[in-house]
């Protein structure tokens, strides 16, 4: 038996069969009730749907014109039939059991005995079987969690908390039209690398698990492009990667509840976020791409963010510069192309994670650091209130790339609080 979508198109008469595209349907191979076993000639294509469940029977011996199976990969194909005149097109089927079903159906059109088809008798179908294809579950015990049986393929929400997994199970994993995976209260406390190859996935629920880490894999996966909604909030998390930001598409990222000691470095790159909550974690002040977002809600009340002192600064400046801060600081001011075929990776990587000056310039490891206040409001249309006090400021890294550029700021710094 096969489970997929079926369409019955008549090639005389303007409607036949199934009406609409893509019906629900059980396809069977085998022989009418009371139908002694023999030859081939006995053999039928039964369709049944929720609409008929007794179903539709099409002989089958010598009885097929053309089979159409260069997207089977895809789950389609077509059978063309002689008598009556239609084409019976299949989509949404599980590829292997597909191939299987042709060729199933092909012997019994070429007359194969029936020692070579073991076929049972043509039955109605379930309920169940023609059912429309399940797209939500949710799961909120560890006895209702399935044990024995697989997820339905048709899964686009799957939300499975409070079921004590200590790990992610492989069969979700399989779900490939999952857009909404929903794993909270649980015990997980790592991300397999294979939760990138869900392509569809726009939405990933961690809250209030054991997670300590996320991996740069993901961040370089096909979540790229499709994940809008991350809940990491209330794990054992302590920083994020590097490649987080890759992350583009993400739109509500949250992280509250966690040990975080630093935001990602590039966090002005998620340009699509709108909603950033990483209140409760021991954020000591804000990294200096934080200027660039533009969010509608920012929460990060309770950070035990530090006193910024302009005045003391943190000086990593060498004079003269060595040839590699000069050599990187050209490559990015000038915007000279660089990569691993044509610089080693760790310099790539150093790239990467450059320091920009207030005048624009960048600087590698060179630099003059200090912390300055910043009215959350600058990123934020709605701000929750940093602490107790009702502040809606907080520290912020500032690069300079020279002491000319130090002191230009000092200038204007002791000049505006007199």
């Amino acid at each position: 038996r096969l489970q997929c979508e079926v369409e019955v198109v008549s090639r005389l008469l303007p409607t036949c069969g199934l009406r609409g595209r893509g019906t629900r349907a059980l396809l069977s191979l085998g022989r009418p009730p009371g139908r002694a076993q023999g030859g081939g000639s006995g053999v039928y294509l039964m369709v049944c749907t929720a609409r008929d469940r007794v179903g539709v029977r099409y002989k089958v011996q010598e009885n097929i014109e053309r089979f159409f199976t260069r997207f089977v990969e895809e789950g389609k194909a077509t059978v063309r039939l002689r008598e009556p005149a239609v084409d019976v097109c299949l989509s949404k089927a599980n590829a292997s059991n597909l191939k299987n079903f042709l060729s199933a159906v092909r012997l019994a059109h070429q007359g194969t005995d029936a020692g070579a088809l073991p076929l049972s008798a043509l039955v109605p179908a379930k309920t169940s079987e023609v059912e429309k294809p399940k797209a939500k579950m949710i799961i909120t015990s560890r006895r209702d969690y399935p044990l024995t049986k697989n997820f339905p393929y048709s899964l686009e929400h799957l939300q499975a908390s409070y079921c004590k997994l200590a790990r992610i199970d492989t069969r979700v994993l399989c779900l490939k039209k999952l857009r909404k995976l929903d794993l909270s209260h649980n015990h997980i406390k790592q991300l397999p690398a294979t939760i990138g190859d869900l392509t569809c996935l726009q939405e990933l629920n961690l809250h209030d698990n054991h997670l300590e880490s996320f991996s740069g894999a993901l961040c370089n996966s096909t979540l790229q492009k499709s994940l809008q909604f991350l809940d990491l909030s209330q794990n054992k998390m302590k920083a994020l990667p590097i490649q987080f930001c890759q992350l583009r598409e993400l739109v509500n990222l949250k992280l509250d509840d966690n040990e975080l000691i630093r935001l990602p470095f590039k966090i002005g790159q998620l340009d699509h976020l709108r909603f950033l909550s990483a209140a409760r974690n021991k954020l000591p002040f804000l990294p200096s791409d934080f200027r660039k977002l533009c969010l509608e809600n920012l929460d990060l009340f309770g950070n035990p963010f530090e006193q910024p002192n302009p005045l003391v600064p943190n000086i990593q400046l060498k004079i003269p510069l060595t040839l590699v801060e000069c050599a990187a600081r050209a490559t990015l001011n000038y915007r000279i192309p660089f990569g691993c075929h044509l610089l080693p990776s760790h310099l790539c990587e150093d790239l990467e994670v450059a320091k920009t000056c207030q005048c624009g310039s960048a600087c590698l490891s060179s630099f003059i650091q200090i912390t300055v206040t910043m009215n959350l409001h600058h990123v934020a249309h709605t701000v929750v209130l940093v602490d107790n006090m009702g502040g809606t400021e907080a520290p912020i890294i500032c690069y300079f790339c020279s002491l000319a550029c130090y002191s230009q700021f000092l200038d204007r710094y002791l000049q505006s609080n007199g």
